[in-house]
């Protein structure tokens, strides 16, 4: 009892911490101005939601671009992420130890320090000022999370499933798709949000590597988060919320509807 009362103690400060910001976010969204000590703004107003719909033709394609350039970034990292999992943990290999700290240098160099050194390599490549050299560069970042995250439930897996599945008679592929897969599809689905919201949040590195030239969702909003205009910062705040959450959304009933594929055509339920 004494633990159930602290854990809904925990719950319901986790759920204010979350709830308030959002009601502030609301709120600024129609205020003007809101100057201390004042307990209620002292003008309201629509400027930024008029200035949105105004926008409506560009922030609909802003808001493709970003997305779709995000989804590619969350699919290329649970794919590679899921294909070097699998190596770093069924196999043994030279270098491994080393190979495997590389995954986790991102995680190690500040952003600007890797920005800068890799701007450079990519002007020489020709990558600079280009949706795909934004593509590799979100990737980059997004990868370790993944990787780790499918390592994780790759290792509370395992191999046997499908050891006994080839055993059966099953291909070394149908044995992946049939047994492992949708155990994994949980992980999957948690890797693709976190490489989603990492690559849709990104400002800085899109910003150098891209040139201006690639525009994203972060691209156009990040001005009016530090310039000071809480009045538009907080309605993009707001969309940017609202697209986060219909997209993993989606995810998840993409998800849930292949898992009962995949159960109705191996199990028969």
């Amino acid at each position: 009892m004494k633990n159930n009362k602290i854990n809904k103690i925990i719950l319901i400060i986790m759920s204010i911490c979350i709830i308030l910001p959002i009601i502030n976010l609301i709120i600024w969204s129609f205020t003007e101005r809101w100057a201390w000590p004042d307990l209620l703004p002292q003008c309201c107003s629509s400027r930024a939601l008029n200035e949105i719909f105004s926008r409506k033709s560009e922030m609909i394609q802003l808001f493709a671009s970003s997305i779709l350039l995000s989804f590619v970034v969350s699919i290329l990292s649970v794919i590679i992420g899921l294909m070097t999992a699998r190596a770093f943990v069924f196999y043994d290999f030279k270098f491994k130890k080393q190979l495997y700290f590389s995954t986790l240098l991102p995680f190690l160099i500040p952003s600007t320090v890797f920005a800068m050194g890799i701007h450079v390599m990519f002007i020489r490549w020709g990558l600079s000022n280009s949706v795909l050299g934004v593509i590799i560069v979100h990737l980059i970042y997004s990868l370790p999370y993944a990787t780790r995250l499918l390592m994780d439930g790759t290792m509370a897996i395992g191999n046997k499933l499908e050891e006994q599945a080839q055993v059966l008679g099953a291909t070394q592929f149908q044995a992946f798709t049939k047994t492992t897969l949708p155990i994994l599809s949980p992980v999957i689905l948690s890797s693709i949000s976190m490489s989603y919201i990492i690559s849709f949040s990104q400002y800085f590195l899109t910003l150098l590597i891209g040139g201006g030239k690639v525009k994203t969702f972060a691209i156009v909003m990040f001005p009016y988060l530090s310039g000071g205009d809480r009045n538009m910062a907080s309605t993009y705040s707001l969309v940017f919320l609202g697209i986060t959450i219909i997209i993993f959304s989606i995810f998840q009933v993409a998800v849930s509807k292949i898992n009962k594929n995949i159960s109705r055509d191996f199990y028969g339920i």
